[in-house]
């Protein structure tokens, strides 16, 4: 069966829309002036950054004031941590968050320790969900900031952001969630979830890349994060990036308009494909939770092969897939939410991530059951200690 370029790394990033596109185009051009001048073409820009603020505000049940525009997700994340951090250091130093968040906020809460901060890091169970009453008893008298992921970039596994944001609620904390991967693919309500702060990035809903924004709620004691001009409310100077942010705002409006129905076809396919898989291929994991996951995120950990000869072996076969979170991929370690969910280094490298997205067709689902299969049993093929299993199981 011959197939074109299949893409299966949605998680990683997204093709633009054309309709995203067309509403960028005009802000390249006739409409280019700076938002924050005062004649006419600048109040077409200013209109535009307002507009977008306005709808995607609304995606969320947030007010427009409440959200800043800034480059990425990772962005947001640094501010998000850095800004409540330093703000609040008469109540504290000490913020709490899960072992398996993306690094863009690990990272940076390494970063803190080093400059004084205490961090706790919430251990996970084996299908990668925080407890809440874990939560709740690292809460200290210093507690300023509780950060836990609305979803896992890796294994897809949803969290209990309700139940975690009540916790922070009633012991007066801060709670912050990297909604990265959730925007734009589940419902997400920062005022019935008691979210505080959440981070979500255009390029993962079908928008273009290099622009993200920080939901803040109104209150919320925060640092500026980069100190100039008087953009964002004077919290993040620089010039805004107008057709960046329609977009975002075009992508995520399209993309909450249309959720149920694309994730109907979404669950479908990667149910599939997970039943396929356990049925067709021995000694696999589904890693993360069974059913509380996203709705496009497959992740299995396939034993006596590596994960990077799965990825290449597919891409001979016109399919992109991942190991795991691309911030990473250039990483010889294995993936630490792997780590973190109980798996051993030998089973953690051997991990395949396949996310499907708004593209992807029946067929191409189909082609993968048919060409994986056969790609894992060559490659085990060559594995001395595949070999040695066979032997045994005779």
């Amino acid at each position: 069966m011959s197939c074109n370029h299949i893409y299966f790394d949605h998680g990683a990033t997204t093709f633009v829309r054309p309709e995203v596109i067309a509403k960028m185009l005009p802000y390249f051009g006739l409409s280019y002036g700076n938002p924050s001048s005062i004649y006419n073409l600048a109040r077409s820009a200013k209109h535009a950054v307002d507009s977008a603020r306005a709808t995607i505000a609304e995606c969320i049940n947030a007010n427009a004031d409440e959200i800043y525009f800034t480059g990425c997700g990772s962005e947001s994340d640094n501010w998000a941590l850095k800004g409540v951090l330093s703000a609040n250091k008469k109540k504290g130093n000490h913020i709490i968050t899960s072992a398996i968040e993306h690094h863009a906020i690990i990272s940076t809460c390494e970063y803190l320790e080093k400059q004084g901060y205490e961090v706790t890091y919430v251990p996970v169970d084996e299908f990668g969900m925080v407890n809440p009453a874990d939560i709740e008893a690292a809460i200290t008298d210093k507690t300023v900031l509780i950060s836990v992921m609305f979803a896992n970039n890796e294994i897809g596994t949803i969290e209990p952001v309700k139940e975690i944001g009540e916790i922070a609620k009633k012991h007066n904390i801060y709670f912050h969630t990297d909604a990265v991967q959730a925007v734009g693919h589940i419902p997400v309500d920062v005022e019935d979830m008691n979210i505080d702060l959440l981070s979500m990035s255009a390029h993962k809903f079908n928008g273009p890349k290099g622009i993200g924004a920080l939901y803040i709620k109104k209150g919320v004691k925060i640092d500026n994060f980069i100190h100039g001009g008087g953009q964002e409310k004077s919290k993040r100077a620089g010039t805004e990036n107008v057709p960046s942010i329609v977009g975002m705002a075009e992508a995520l409006r399209l993309a909450c308009l249309e959720m149920e129905e694309h994730n109907k076809k979404l669950i479908e396919y990667r149910d599939k494909i997970i039943a396929e898989i356990q049925q067709t291929i021995p000694y696999v994991k589904l890693n993360g939770h069974p059913t509380k996951r996203l709705p496009g995120n497959v992740n299995f950990s396939f034993n006596y092969i590596e994960g990077e000869s799965l990825l290449l072996s597919l891409d001979l076969k016109g399919i992109s897939a991942s190991t795991g979170s691309a911030c990473a991929s250039g990483s010889l370690d294995p993936s630490h939410v792997l780590l973190g969910i109980g798996l051993s280094h030998e089973v953690a490298h051997g991990s395949l991530r396949i996310t499907l997205g708004y593209e992807n067709e029946n067929h191409e689902v189909n082609y993968l059951l048919q060409v994986l299969p056969e790609i894992v049993e060559k490659l085990r093929a060559m594995s001395p200690l595949y070999e040695n299993v066979l032997k045994e199981n005779k």
